[in-house]
């Protein structure tokens, strides 16, 4: 796909609907904000401009990006079992109520699926919350900015302890085996954040949300959602293998340091 001209705000928007169809574009009036990783410099006769490689649309990408999630998510669920079946114990027996809970979210291509996590709140937690919010009004503006509160009424106290350390993920792992994830890439969100997205939520339709990516391992909770949405960006536009595995190796200091956990 070449692509020649200054890039209108219109333009950009159009090519935006067709870019992840084409493994390359080459933009012939480039400007700097198209370069990254993932770009080279081309010359054609007497103009040159700069190929972008969308990689992560190639068949083999694919392919390979699969075949990890599957040999390390059945690895991981086999070595992590009887961790899992300590967490569910120890769920069933802090407060009533199921031991797994599901939400549904967005994947690949605006597909909905379930999530799946260990349960970490109350079960009644909604009434707990409005309790909550009626009795401390000044934290309702926290509440209402990011759907988070710091010191969380409705979170039990097995339910702190796993989602410090991340752990109330690992039944995410079947979201992989089975498809509806991968093991990095943007978090899996819901329908009422599509607005908060913009024009982000086009490059995230484009991957398979992830379990950990850039966002955890560059301060989570303790980034703004403006910068949560340019990871996201950045890992669909230089996505490479190299860049999962350092994802990956940065995942296991963030979980052991609980960096930027609630």
């Amino acid at each position: 796909l070449f692509v020649v001209g200054d890039l209108s705000p219109r333009m950009e928007r159009q090519l935006a609907n067709v870019r992840g169809q084409f493994p390359e574009v080459v933009y012939l009036c480039p400007t700097p904000s198209l370069i990254c990783n993932s770009t080279s410099v081309v010359n054609y006769g007497l103009t040159s401009g700069v190929r972008r490689e969308e990689s992560l649309i190639l068949p083999d990408s694919q392919a390979c990006k699969r075949m990890i999630d599957l040999v390390v998510s059945l690895t991981a669920i086999t070595l992590l079992l009887p961790v899992m079946a300590a967490i569910a114990l120890s769920i069933k027996l802090s407060s009533p109520g199921p031991i797994m809970f599901s939400h549904k979210r967005i994947g690949l291509g605006g597909r909905r699926f379930h999530a799946w996590k260990f349960r970490s709140m109350v079960p009644n937690a909604p009434q707990i919350l409005q309790k909550y919010l009626d009795e401390n009004p000044e934290l309702r503006a926290e509440w209402e900015l990011n759907q988070k509160l710091k010191n969380d009424p409705r979170i039990t106290w097995i339910g702190k302890i796993i989602r410090r350390t991340s752990l109330d993920e690992l039944p995410q792992l079947f979201n992989v085996f089975l498809g509806h994830m991968s093991l990095v890439g943007p978090r899996p969100i819901v329908d009422e954040e599509i607005r908060r997205y913009g024009q982000t939520f086009r490059q995230y339709l484009r991957v398979t949300p992830g379990i950990t990516g850039l966002w955890q391992i560059s301060g989570r909770n303790n980034t703004t959602y403006e910068e949560r949405l340019a990871y996201d960006e950045y890992y669909v536009q230089n996505w490479s293998p190299w860049l999962d595995l350092y994802i990956l190796l940065r995942t296991f200091k963030t979980v052991l340091l609980c960096e930027g956990a609630c």
